[in-house]
């Protein structure tokens, strides 16, 4: 693997057992290969096993969405900031903690359009777990892309 320039924090990791509602945040969570995030309802075998949002997204906020997408919870697994969001497209590799991601979606097909679902409908990141690992908050966030 090879780490490209792209190097981040982990701001919250958050879950949930119900698809559907606000997520609540943890210290730390056990990532699973081929699953997703232990406890967490989108944990299983599919291409959404895991959801990040780069912080760095809320730029595309209209100014008139903004108070509601800051007021309402958290709806993503992993909130990180420090790693632009060019840098987090489709086949990406990211490294949080032990884990790795591959990100095989942007966004969702349909768009939300209230709450901070609004803004992870369209710019988070969705992908399946590659490698499992423990990740508490804090850890680093890293784009790693495969070497042959």
């Amino acid at each position: 693997m090879k780490i490209l320039e792209a190097t981040g924090r982990i701001l919250s990791i958050n879950i949930s057992e119900k698809k559907g509602i606000e997520k609540d945040s943890v210290e730390m969570v056990n990532v699973i290969e081929g699953w997703g995030v232990e406890n967490d309802a989108h944990g299983g075998e599919w291409d959404r096993q895991v959801s990040i949002f780069s912080i760095e997204a809320m730029k595309k906020v209209p100014p008139e969405k903004m108070e509601i997408v800051k007021s309402t919870g958290y709806t993503e697994n992993f909130t990180i900031s420090g790693v632009p969001l060019e840098k987090l497209g489709v086949g990406a590799v990211v490294r949080l903690g032990e884990a790795e991601v591959e990100i095989c979606h942007i966004g969702k097909e349909i768009f939300k359009e209230e709450g901070r679902p609004y803004i992870v409908s369209r710019e988070g990141r969705f992908g399946k777990v590659v490698k499992g690992g423990r990740v508490k908050n804090g850890d680093s966030v890293q784009v790693i892309s495969k070497v042959d």
